[in-house]
């Protein structure tokens, strides 16, 4: 798969799945540092259409799930989780 590719399946399937989940105003896309993802065409598809991507560190580790056991996961996303704050949890809780 190449650039256009992503791209064109983006367009197929992002905005109306997004929509069929019933999402809400604010809602952010993530996907990884995979070459495509990150080509300057892709970033300016995203931009143009105004989606939201959350910005994800390069080979991190400590957000591979594949790489962790539960315990070790579950760790990770309670530290993670204690970094938000609590106002901010809980308006994303009620949503």
């Amino acid at each position: 798969m190449n650039g256009a590719m992503y791209r064109e399946i983006l367009s197929d399937n992002l905005l109306p799945s997004a929509r069929a989940l019933k999402m809400k105003r604010g809602w952010v896309f993530q996907h990884d540092n995979d070459p495509k993802h990150t080509a300057r065409a892709t970033k300016e598809w995203l931009r143009k259409k105004h989606f939201k991507v959350l910005e994800w560190p390069s080979q991190s580790p400590d957000l591979n799930p594949i790489d962790k056991n539960i315990t070790a996961l579950e760790e990770i996303c309670m530290e993670e989780w204690a970094k938000i704050p609590s106002t901010k949890r809980l308006s994303t809780a009620l949503n």
